[in-house]
């Protein structure tokens, strides 16, 4: 039976550019063949493409503008099978971003949000949602901050990706972390050892369970009803091509396992082989492996 999950996070037009490496020297042109992509993304767009992927059923929140580039939003959502109506298309422009990544697997991103900082979901509006959903996954944007105390009324777990984080107390994620039962993050800004950090987010919030995902070498899980630290390693499934939305396919994957009734240690080893399976594309909405793919890369590796 397929879970009901509600994803409320940023969409955008995103244009990726392939460049030599990093740091980026001067030059008038250069012709990358095939180096310049242009698709629909944002954090909302890659977790709901991630998780319709693996066979959930996904009501995207979020807001577009009054542009052309939302109508090609929307009806690349529809084409996926996502719902799309709770979308408002009330901005002055769709968000948009552009990344520049190296034959490393390093990126760039320079992110426009136009004015959907300024926006507020209603939680009235997203009544009837809630009360059939079973998990609420709530990106650490703006327009989510009255959602995230509506939600914790309803007996749903509500799980959010803060990304790249330096300090336990940051002013403008502590709202997110302090209402959700799941947690993930970054290792990239990290002002201690991750194994240190994730304590201390522990001790603060007390999170039903909290990743730190660390690229290549893999992500870091404190479950606390275990009240142990488990890592487990990296996975690639061939050539990186571009780790952009690595982090989102992690997220993504482990809650659908971890949704579905699995222990958090093995929603966690499935989601870093999703995630590895993901980064052989270019692109972070693309890459998406379904459950039968990923189940088949997960027994190979044991």
């Amino acid at each position: 039976m397929k879970k009901k999950i509600i994803v409320s996070g940023l969409l955008n037009i995103e244009t990726t550019v392939r460049v030599k490496g990093f740091p980026i020297n001067y030059y008038p042109i250069d012709f990358p063949f095939f180096g310049v992509n242009s698709n629909i993304s944002g954090v909302g767009c890659n977790i709901a493409k991630a998780m319709t992927t693996l066979g959930d059923e996904v009501e995207l929140v979020s807001y577009l503008g009054k542009d052309d580039e939302a109508q090609r939003v929307l009806n690349d959502l529809n084409n996926y099978g996502i719902r799309t109506d709770s979308i408002s298309r009330c901005l002055k422009n769709t968000p948009a971003s552009v990344i520049l990544f190296d034959p490393e697997g390093r990126r760039q991103i320079y992110c426009d949000l136009k004015d959907i900082q300024e926006k507020s979901v209603d939680p009235a509006s997203m009544k009837a949602s809630m009360e059939s959903a079973d998990l609420a996954i709530l990106c650490n944007i703006n327009f989510n901050r009255e959602l995230f105390k509506a939600v914790r009324s309803y007996d749903i777990p509500v799980a959010t990706d803060v990304h790249v984080l330096s300090n336990i107390d940051d002013d403008y994620n502590r709202d997110f972390m302090q209402n959700s039962d799941i947690l993930f993050l970054s290792d990239e800004k990290l002002s201690c050892p991750p194994e240190e950090f994730i304590r201390k987010l522990y001790d603060r919030y007390h999170n039903k369970v909290i990743v730190i995902g660390m690229g290549e070498k893999g992500a870091l899980l404190l479950d606390s009803e275990k009240d142990r630290l488990i890592e487990i390693p990296a996975f690639t499934a061939g050539n990186i091509v571009n780790t952009v939305g690595a982090g989102d396919a992690l997220f993504s994957s482990f809650l659908h396992y971890y949704i579905k009734g699995l222990s958090a240690e093995d929603a966690l080893k499935r989601a870093v082989v999703f995630a590895g399976i993901k980064i052989g594309f270019n692109g972070a909405s693309l890459g998406f492996a379904d459950e039968k793919e990923l189940e088949k890369h997960f027994a190979q590796e044991g």
